[in-house]
C-alpha cells in the first residue's frame, strides 16, 4: 500500500472515531462518547488496576479489547502495524565511536544507523548535538559528515570526540530553523529525533535544495504547532489541534515505576483542586497554569492551600482538605479508565503525522518507505522515513 493510500484509509477511521480520541476525560467529567457507548463506559470503569495497567502498556492489546465495542478498530490495527527495517551490520571503528554515550541512547543510534542506507553522497546530520550519529555514520559509510547544531558548546565537544576517532566529520554551528545554507544539493540528510518544526524544516528545505536522500526519525510533533497542525502534504482534511498532536507522544513506555507514581499523584492532586474549585464556582474546567514542582513535595493540604491562594479562592482549612484529596483520587481512577480509548489512538495519530511527511515527500518526487527502526521498548519514537530521489 502506498503512503498516500495508507494515509487516506487511516484518516477515514480517525475521522469516524474522532469523538473517542479528541475529548480529554481530565477536562470533561463524562465525554459525549460515554453516552453513545454505555456498555464500553461501564466496562472501562469496572477494570481493575492490573487490567488497566496491562492495557495501558500494550497498545495492540488495548485496541483488541476495544474492538468489540468499536468494530472498525480491527482495520485500524492493520493500518498502523509497520514492518521493521532490515538491519545492516554496524561496522564503525570498534568501540571508539561510542565514548560518553549512555546505553539506551547508544542502542537507539546503532538501530537507526543499521536501518538507514548509504546512498554514496555526503551526509548532513541535522540537529545532531555532539554528533554521535554522524560520527558513527562517518566511520560506517566512509562519507564526509557535516553535523549541524545550534549549541556551540555541543559542537566543540563533538569536534573533540571526532578528532579522537579521526572521523571525517565537521561541525556547523547554525540554527536549523533559520539557515538557508543547509542542507545542500545532493546531500544525504539524516535526523534522529529532531523535534517538531526542526524535522519539518529539514524536509521542506531539503526538497527545495534537492537533497538526494532522507533518513528521518521524527519526534515531538507538537513542537512549533500553533492552534492547529498544518499538514505538509496536500489533500488532507483531518483537523488536529495542538493537544491532539501532543497526544501522539504521551506514552510512558520508558517511565520508571517511581516516575509513574509521581505522575499519578500530581494528576490526582490537580483533580482534587479542580473538584474544590468547581464546588466553589461551578465553573467549567479551566486550564492549569504551570504548577511549581516544589508544591507536590509536601502534603495535599499544603498543595491545595497554595493553589487556592494563587487562584484567588477561599483557602480551605486542613480539616476540609482530606475530602478533596479523596475526590481527586476517585476522579483519577475514572480519568485513567476513561482515557484508555483516547490513549489507544496515540499510535494511529502518530503514524498519520508521519504519513503526512511521507506523502509530502512522495508528492515532491521521492520514492518513500515508512518503517520502524527498533522496538518501541527502546524508544516510542521508532518510526523511520526513508526517501530517495531518483537521478
Amino acid at each position: 500500500m502506498s503512503p498516500g493510500e495508507q494515509q487516506r484509509q487511516l484518516e477515514g477511521l480517525l475521522r469516524h472515531y474522532r469523538d473517542c480520541w479528541h475529548p480529554q476525560p481530565f477536562r470533561e467529567l463524562r465525554p459525549d462518547w460515554c453516552h453513545a457507548y454505555p456498555a464500553l463506559t461501564a466496562d472501562l470503569l469496572a477494570l481493575d488496576q492490573s487490567g488497566l495497567e496491562a492495557l495501558s502498556a500494550d497498545n495492540d492489546a488495548a485496541l483488541a479489547w476495544l474492538t468489540p465495542y468499536l468494530p472498525e478498530l480491527g482495520e485500524l490495527r492493520s493500518l498502523i502495524r509497520l514492518a521493521q527495517a532490515p538491519a545492516a551490520p554496524v561496522s564503525a571503528a570498534g568501540e571508539r565511536w561510542a565514548w560518553e554515550i549512555p546505553g539506551r541512547k547508544r542502542a537507539q543510534i546503532e538501530a537507526f544507523a543499521a536501518s538507514a542506507r548509504c546512498c554514496g553522497q555526503p551526509v548532513v546530520d541535522w540537529c545532531g548535538g555532539k554528533g554521535h550519529l554522524g560520527r558513527l555514520l562517518a566511520g560506517q559509510w566512509g562519507q564526509t559528515v557535516h553535523t549541524l547544531e545550534i549549541d556551540a558548546v555541543l559542537c566543540a565537544a563533538g569536534e573533540r570526540l571526532a578528532s579522537r576517532q579521526a572521523a571525517g566529520q565537521h561541525f556547523v554551528v547554525a540554527d536549523a530553523l533559520a539557515t538557508t545554507a543547509w542542507p545542500q544539493p545532493g546531500q544525504h540528510a539524516v535526523a534522529l529525533h529532531a523535534c517538531g518544526d526542526l524535522h519539518r524544516r529539514l524536509l521542506q528545505r531539503g526538497v527545495v535544495q534537492g537533497v538526494r536522500r532522507f533518513d528521518v526519525a521524527p519526534c515531538c510533533y507538537h513542537r512549533g504547532v500553533g492552534d492547529f497542525y498544518q499538514p505538509l502534504s496536500s489533500g488532507s482534511g483531518l483537523a488536529l489541534t495542538r493537544d491532539d498532536v501532543r497526544l501522539a507522544v504521551t506514552e510512558t513506555v520508558t517511565a520508571s515505576p517511581r516516575l509513574a507514581r509521581r505522575r499519578d499523584r500530581e494528576m490526582a492532586w490537580k483533580l482534587g483542586f479542580d473538584a474544590y474549585r468547581h464546588a466553589l464556582s461551578a465553573a467549567a474546567y479551566q486550564n492549569f497554569k504551570p504548577v511549581p514542582s516544589a508544591w507536590f513535595a509536601g502534603d495535599f493540604s499544603g498543595f491545595l492551600q497554595q493553589m487556592a491562594v494563587r487562584e484567588g479562592l477561599a483557602v480551605p482549612v486542613d480539616a476540609d482538605c482530606a475530602q478533596w484529596e479523596l475526590a481527586g483520587w476517585q476522579r483519577h481512577r475514572e480519568v485513567m479508565r476513561l482515557s484508555l480509548p483516547r490513549q489507544a489512538f496515540r499510535r494511529a495519530l502518530e503514524i498519520w503525522l508521519v504519513l503526512d511527511l511521507a506523502v509530502y515527500l512522495e508528492q515532491q518526487g521521492y520514492a518513500v518507505n515508512l518503517q520502524s527502526f527498533c522496538d518501541q521498548r527502546l524508544t516510542p519514537r521508532n518510526l523511520l522515513i526513508s526517501a530517495e530521489r531518483a537521478d
